[in-house]
């Protein structure tokens, strides 16, 4: 039997929200000999140490919850996995707030939690982090941001890329997924069905089986932190060690950088814009505020530019490039400082727009106003400036008419995939054709996957039969195992801080022409790329 200890968060304890209980309802396995393993609370101070399961909810105090349910299970009762499945569907379909489930045996430094539990999209994710799979570090394979394939000891994964840390939050839209999800599986456990799996794996199977389901879960990455689970009492002591060796505030600052940025804001600007994210901060801006100090810099880039003459073009130059840091800066604060709006994202995304826009008119002006020609300027450089903006336009257009139609069709079920049954161990049902016969991945109890192409039922995963957009789609994604050609698919596409690098310097170097024609070659090659990569993942 499952034995539920129900601590209700007060408003005081939220870190988010003062005066308010809208966190997360946090569900704590605290059902096997592990979490209650004792730890020091603080490097240095062997005689203050205190169990794991109670180290965890002090942390949890802290953070942004509505209340934290412990289940733990009396030594003298009965239950296993069915029952503690049956426990977080119960939890489901009671709570009107997200869900959070966490193991009891967790190690993890509070700003590793705070990354799930105090992020105010309050979405479906999951803590995820680079690593070779274990028993208690489950494998995991993430495609853009999402979780599209989650490990235990029974359900495996094809081409994992990273492991699962064992804190796992839902939704309120994807609350019923949930509890179906949990009954099903606890119906399989009970069935004996799940092969070894056991109740040190209620979150695992939980995670495999909402993405199974089709549910959006967002990897999550810790970054620089730390967070896992310890099996034993000398894993226990190592792992609170190595969270003293991290600095929290520095690595909370490295996190809210993005890891998958372009080429030129990765080395040209990530590298230092850390530094006015802490400035900012120490500052009180908000991300709005510094928003509009990049609008600002674009408007004098256009004036600069305006003037046609070499010196005002690299000042204009030097004024674009800081625009775009600040550009940077703003959705990096809003990371670091937890403080996200749709207001800021309609912000955000507006004014990068009207900035653009701003320095091809000053670009125009001061390039026109240099000779004297006829309506569409010298060399047609009015001509060439409208010609970029409407390439621009069109790729921004593609781009938001392909995410809201295909948020349409998944909201009807048009392009959703048959979920994936969670009796079945192997994901090869669920890739495409085109990835039929890679390598397989390691799994925790040691199995081998497959790679006869091949899955249960007959699915076949060679390369006969496999259409032309399958093919296409299967080597864009083989061309994101290297290096150089990860970052190539990222350049060519032509992303902003690679437009903007592209504007400073043939501006500052050249002239408003040669700007347009990069921007118009460059941009229409961009073109043609994105939407080719629109219409084959339309057709897979």
């Amino acid at each position: 039997m499952i034995r539920v200890e129900r601590e209700t968060m007060g408003a005081e304890a939220a870190r988010g929200a003062p005066g308010t209980t809208s966190g997360a309802v946090v569900v704590v396995f605290a059902t096997t000999p592990s979490a209650g393993m004792t730890v020091g609370m603080t490097s240095g101070v062997t005689s203050a140490r205190t169990s794991l399961l109670d180290r965890l909810t002090v942390q949890l105090r802290t953070l942004s919850v509505r209340d934290v349910q412990v289940m733990t299970r009396a030594e003298d009762t009965g239950g296993g996995l069915a029952d503690d499945l049956r426990s977080v569907a119960k939890v489901a379909r009671a709570s009107s707030h997200p869900v959070a489930v966490l193991y009891g045996d967790l190690v993890a430094h509070t700003e590793a939690l705070a990354v799930m539990i105090d992020d105010p999209s309050h979405g479906s994710a999951a803590l995820v982090a680079p690593g070779s799979a274990t028993p208690l570090l489950p494998p995991v394979r993430t495609e853009r941001g999402r979780i599209v394939a989650a490990g235990n000891s029974f359900h495996r994964v094809e081409s994992p890329d990273a492991t699962f840390r064992g804190v796992l939050q839902v939704g309120e839209a994807h609350l019923a997924s949930l509890a179906d999800v949990a009954e099903e599986l606890a119906d399989l456990a009970q069935n004996r069905r799940l092969g070894r799996a056991g109740d040190t794996e209620v979150a695992d199977l939980l995670l495999a089986g909402l993405v199974r389901a089709g549910v959006p879960v967002r990897a999550a990455q810790l970054g620089g932190l730390h967070c896992e689970r310890a099996g034993s009492q000398a894993a226990a002591d190592e792992a609170v060690r190595r969270l003293a060796e991290v600095d929290e505030g520095a690595a909370r600052l490295r996190a809210a950088v993005k890891s998958d940025d372009g080429l030129f804001t990765t080395y040209c600007v990530s590298t230092w814009s850390p530094h006015l994210v802490r400035l900012a901060a120490r500052l009180r801006m908000t991300p709005n505020a510094v928003t509009g100090v990049s609008v600002g810099l674009a408007a004098i880039a256009a004036i600069w530019f305006s003037a046609g003459e070499r010196t005002g073009q690299v000042v204009g130059a030097v004024a674009l490039y800081l625009s775009f840091v600040l550009d940077c800066v703003d959705g990096q604060l809003a990371r670091y400082t937890r403080s996200f709006s749709p207001l800021g994202s309609w912000l955000d995304a507006t004014f990068d727009r009207v900035k653009e826009y701003l320095v091809y008119g000053g670009l125009a002006i001061g390039y026109a106003g240099s000779t004297a020609a006829g309506v569409t300027g010298p060399g047609g450089i009015w001509a060439l400036a409208v010609a970029a903006m409407l390439v621009q336009a069109l790729r921004h257009m593609i781009d938001f008419s392909y995410a809201g139609a295909l948020a349409d069709a998944r909201a009807r079920g048009d392009w959703d995939r048959p979920p994936l049954p969670l009796s079945v161990a192997s994901d090869l049902p669920r890739l495409d054709d085109a990835r039929g016969g890679a390598s397989s991945g390691a799994l925790p109890g040691g199995a081998a996957q497959s790679a006869s192409g091949h899955g249960p039922g007959g699915t076949p995963g060679g390369a006969s039969g496999v259409s032309v957009a399958g093919r296409v789609i299967g080597l864009s994604r083989r061309l994101d195992l290297g290096t150089a050609t990860r970052w190539a698919k990222k350049v060519v596409v032509l992303p902003i801080g690679e437009r903007m690098a592209l504007i400073a310097v043939t501006a500052a170097v050249f002239n408003a022409r040669v700007t347009f024609l990069a921007l118009l070659v460059w941009g229409a090659g961009a073109l043609v790329y994105t939407l080719a990569g629109r219409v084959g993942r339309s057709l897979t």
